[in-house]
Order: structure tokens, then sequence, then C-alpha cells
């Protein structure tokens, strides 16, 4: 667990956390905690100390619950470093810079030029509506508290992609791979990985085909595409472990593989990072 302690200003040192405000001079301020996977892809859980009024990682505000409890994510192309903070109500603030580890991602160079990325008129006319429903989902906060929670795998299977690989032609960057895709079968059933609400549960996406999103709270949602049958609505809440729908094809898919992201507001994450491995 580690700690972000704020120090008076006689008791500043190179490389501490440090605190700002109109009582800098005054009694150290609370401590901060949090844990997790501090690398590109992953996440810290952690808690603010009463009398927080607000806290931020970079850029990018957190939501605090009523007991100080907050989460937050790295991007997949997250940099290395990004500033953790916390503001009390008395206007202190309390900072640390956290070193986020890189990875070296599946990188696989094509010689050929990469394929044009333009959708026809008529495509996105389809797609539009998607799209906007996809990211109407995305936004949405309905309080869940599944953030918290150690998430488990909605299905185990053959591992047929792993999040974050790319394809670069002739040295241009394709898109990576957002999601890790699990192959255990068609029509085999999955489960809610953590607690949360439903706020998405579709059929017929053009990209996606069956697409159940969950909101985890503070700003966390699942997404689970090409499913073959959808078992929940949009609006029930689901408990970790519950039955919502089974792995298919659906959509563009090669195949019958349960497609599983994970996304912190703009952030896209490792589902890996949030198991384990698959025993």
């Amino acid at each position: 667990m580690a700690l972000l302690a704020a120090f008076s200003g006689s008791a500043l040192r190179a490389g501490a956390p440090t605190v700002s405000g109109a009582s800098a001079s005054l009694a150290p301020l609370p401590a901060l905690t949090y844990d997790g996977k501090l690398t590109q892809g992953g996440y810290i859980r952690g808690k603010a100390p009463p009398g927080a009024a607000s806290a931020a990682l970079g850029e990018q505000s957190l939501e605090l619950a009523e007991d100080g409890g907050f989460f937050a994510a790295f991007d997949r192309d997250s940099p290395d470093t990004l500033e953790l903070r916390v503001t009390l109500a008395s206007g202190d603030i309390a900072r640390e810079t956290l070193s986020i580890t890189p990875r070296k991602w599946f990188i696989q160079r094509i010689n050929l030029p990469k394929r044009p990325s333009g959708a026809s008129e008529a495509w996105w006319k389809r797609r539009e509506p998607e799209y906007n429903a996809i990211v109407a989902a995305r936004a949405a906060r309905t309080g869940a508290q599944g953030w918290r929670q150690d998430f488990i795998w909605p299905v185990k299977g053959r591992i047929s992609g792993m999040f974050g690989r790319q394809r670069i032609y002739r040295g241009e960057a394709g898109s990576y791979h957002s999601g890790i895709d699990i192959a255990p079968g068609n029509g085999v059933p999955f489960v809610a990985p953590a607690d949360g609400v439903v706020v998405l549960a579709a059929t017929g996406f053009s990209l996606e085909g069956g697409l159940i999103i969950i909101d985890h709270g503070a700003g966390l949602n699942s997404a689970f595409l090409h499913c073959s049958r959808i078992a929940v609505e949009q609006g029930e809440a689901v408990s970790q472990g519950q039955y919502i729908g089974n792995v298919g094809s659906s959509g563009r898919a090669t195949g019958p593989h349960l497609h599983w992201s994970l996304k912190w507001n703009d952030a896209r994450l490792d589902p890996l990072l949030f198991t384990g491995p698959m025993e």
C-alpha cells in the first residue's frame, strides 16, 4: 500500500510528496493511501483523507465516494509519470508524482500499406447512432460500486487476442487491440466480472454485434462484444458472477469469441491486470 503524506515546509525532502496552501506551515495533512498496478493499462484504488474536497490524476478529476474511496487508471499509452493530487476544504493540496511502468506491446510490422480508413456515407449513416449510443453508455454514472471489487474472469478459455497488440504498416500505426479476446466456444455463457449496472444491451450493431456495457462506477466500465445471446436489460443491476450472456460471433468477428474491454473515462485498460492470470 503506497502512502501519500503531506509534510510541513520544514519537513520536505527531495522526492517526497509536497504540500501547498494556506496552512502549509502548520501540522501535516492527513495521508492519502492507494494500491494497485502502476503500469500502462493498470489502475489504482485508494482512499482520500477526511476533509478531502477533490482529487485528480493528471488532468482527470477523480470521483470521491462518501468514505473518500476512489479509483484511477492509466491508459495503454500513459506517460511514464502522472501527478496524483488531493485538495482539502482548507485549500491545502498534497501532491505525489507516480511512476508508471512502461510495457512492451506485441507489435507486428507489415510490409504493406495501411488500408484506407475512411467510411462511406451510407455506412456511417448506419454506424452513427450505434456510436452515439456507445458514447452515451460509457458516460453514464449509476453509482455502482463494482470498482471496489477484485474482478473475476467473465469466462475462461483460450485467449485468442491480447490487449495492446498492434500492427505497423510500413511505418504507419494501425489501431491497437483495445480489449482481450477469450475463445471458450460458441454459445458458452459468461458472467459479470464485478457488480454494476447495465447501461447498454443491444443486438445487431455493425461492428460489435450483440453488445453489453456495464458501469462499475467511478468512471470504470466493461464492454462485451459479439454476444450470441444477451440475458440482461438496460438499467438492470447485476452482481459479480451473474450470468449475463453467451459467447458468439455476431458483428465483425472471424469466429466465436468474447471481446472484453475495460475503460476508465477515456483510458483503455488491460483486463488481465484486473483478474490476474487465468487458472
